[in-house]
């Protein structure tokens, strides 16, 4: 019995020093890769913490992207994206609270209290709407809100393999797991797991090398964070308000993915797109053959797309 707590004992020391290593040599990088995190777009204050919008293009219309859950980088991530478009639209890209280079925060995620803090940040940033709503995955929920609250200011949906309230009614969301990855993560041990970083951004888009860096640096600051672990506490409450009140009245533009990554089949998940999409006044979907990070691989298809839809719109 002696023996066995001895090496108990030996096993949890060495997880002990192994846990403080990684500490000490993730805020030693972070030291160093200060210099490197420094937006280039605008923060404002918003709620008594600061969020960050990127713009880019002058076009008389106006696309709001909007990111998934958990996306470190939003800007990096739609990058692939906008430069397609930027020529002919106005791209925004507001980074919500605990991502990207908006600050993290401790704060209710209510469906509410995301949207009240995205449209305020527009307004500080001097950019008036109506808006196309360009929502990956999770966001699909905050834009459909928006759309039903403040209808004149939503001129359309373009949905990047988004989410709809029915996808979260059965769907299981691994709590622990999640505060499990955010300690990894808090702790530096994430360093230690070769590739991590490298997201479909990285692997299939058209970043640069430099982007790529700046990528690598965001996400050792922005994964698994506090503010993204609170929303995914809300997500189910508020896809159940969103669903409460009803499809709304504007074109919904849907491309979907064949289900990978999303923690359902391809069936089930384009299943979910189509029973809402039959609900809708003006609707389109567009099947893709491709993981959930949609804009990161298929970016030409959906840009040429986007264009046609948008020229359509009445």
């Amino acid at each position: 019995m002696k023996g066995i707590l001895k090496v108990m004992g030996i096993i949890i020391g060495l997880i002990i020093i192994f846990i403080g290593v990684s500490y000490i040599n993730h805020r030693i990088h972070l030291s160093k890769e200060d210099e490197l995190f420094v937006p280039n777009g605008e923060m404002v204050e918003v709620n008594g913490h600061q969020m960050y919008i990127y713009t880019e293009g002058e076009g008389d219309k106006t696309l709001v992207f909007m990111s998934g859950g958990g996306t470190c980088s939003p800007t990096l991530d739609f990058k692939s994206l906008y430069s397609l478009l930027s020529d002919k639209y106005r791209i925004v890209v507001v980074e919500k609270a605990g991502y990207g280079f908006s600050d993290i925060v401790d704060i209710d995620r209510d469906i509410d209290n995301i949207l009240s803090e995205t449209r305020e940040a527009l307004l500080k940033a001097e950019i008036s709407g109506p808006y196309i709503l360009y929502p990956h995955s999770m966001s699909g929920i905050e834009a459909l809100y928006w759309a039903q609250k403040y209808p004149g200011e939503v001129t359309a949906i373009i949905g990047l393999d988004m989410a709809v309230p029915e996808s979260y009614e059965e769907y299981n969301i691994d709590i622990p797991l999640i505060k499990l990855s955010a300690f990894a993560a808090n702790a530096g041990i994430t360093r230690w797991i070769p590739g991590i970083w490298e997201s479909d951004a990285i692997k299939y888009g058209t970043l640069t090398d430099e982007e790529k860096e700046l990528y690598k640096v965001v996400f050792y600051r922005r994964t698994a964070t506090k503010t993204m672990l609170n929303e995914v506490q809300e997500i189910k409450k508020n896809a159940s308000i969103v669903k409460e009140s009803g499809v709304p009245n504007v074109p919904i533009l849907m491309f979907s993915s064949n289900g990978q990554g999303t923690g359902w089949n391809e069936n089930e998940w384009r299943d979910f797109h189509k029973n809402y999409m039959k609900n809708t006044q003006d609707g389109e979907m567009v099947d893709l053959n491709c993981s959930h990070y949609v804009h990161d691989i298929e970016y030409k298809k959906i840009a040429d797309e986007t264009k046609k839809f948008i020229e359509n719109l009445n």
